[in-house]
């Protein structure tokens, strides 16, 4: 029994193209996809928190099938978790300009450093970081602190603590004592508490005329929290 002609390269090839297409044209729309679930999920976990968010509220919001999210993800939870590594990205990029002082600065340079850069980042007033995430990224921190989720411990190990450590060094050096000087912890909260309490937030903006600051305001803040830790770390140094 004769087997068939094979039929000539050519042949073979045109029939391969419109397959390799479509499977090129499914993965463009896969991405596509993916995209929008995340852009939705970071926007919905922003405003809500973890909790208070489902599935169908996101695809609805993402234009793609309930189904998508566990395709994507496996659960709500993978799907948290991949909003929750674009906000470390950032914060970590945040945290790594802030530590850029040189490390044979005096203390009280590497802290003024450390002030002007993370305070306009964290207010959202940094035109060169080129980030528009920091809204939803501090929103989302906080029902974080306030509902933490199973990944809560991550964020503060790959986010939060590098801050803590490097401005924990530069006080105990301040305060000449050990990193684990109660003192220390306090005068780091001290400092990030004066930051953070410039980020992005309807409720300041309510309570203080002319909120947010300009950009020449946040400079001056910047230079005012500098001053009033340093002088309050000197006062504590001074009477241990």
């Amino acid at each position: 029994m004769k087997r068939p002609p094979r039929a000539p390269a050519k042949s073979r090839m045109a029939r391969s193209v419109p397959g390799a297409a479509a499977a090129h044209a499914a993965s463009v729309r896969d991405v596509a996809t993916r995209e929008r679930l995340v852009q939705a999920a970071a926007a919905r976990f922003a405003e809500h928190g973890f909790n208070n968010v489902s599935v169908r509220d996101i695809c609805r919001d993402a234009g793609a099938n309930v189904a998508a999210v566990n395709y994507h993800f496996g659960d709500k939870l993978g799907l948290y978790r991949e909003v929750v590594s674009e906000a470390i990205a950032a914060m970590t990029a945040t945290s790594g300009s802030a530590m850029m002082a040189p490390d044979d600065a005096p203390p009280e340079a590497r802290i003024r450093h450390y002030v002007r850069v993370y305070l306009p980042r964290i207010a959202g007033r940094d035109a060169t970081a080129g980030d528009a995430r920091v809204g939803w990224i501090h929103k989302l921190m906080r029902h974080e602190s306030s509902e933490p989720t199973p990944l809560a411990p991550w964020i503060a190990e790959q986010a939060i603590l590098p801050r803590v450590e490097y401005l924990s060094r530069v006080v105990a050096e301040l305060l000449a004592c050990d990193v684990a000087d109660p003192r220390v912890r306090r005068c780091v909260i001290s400092i990030q508490a004066q930051c953070l309490f410039y980020a992005p937030d309807k409720f300041r903006d309510a309570a203080f005329p002319g909120w947010p600051p300009s950009g020449a305001e946040l400079a001056a803040a910047a230079e005012h929290i500098v001053e009033f830790s340093l002088a309050g770390i000197g006062r504590i140094a001074d009477h241990p």
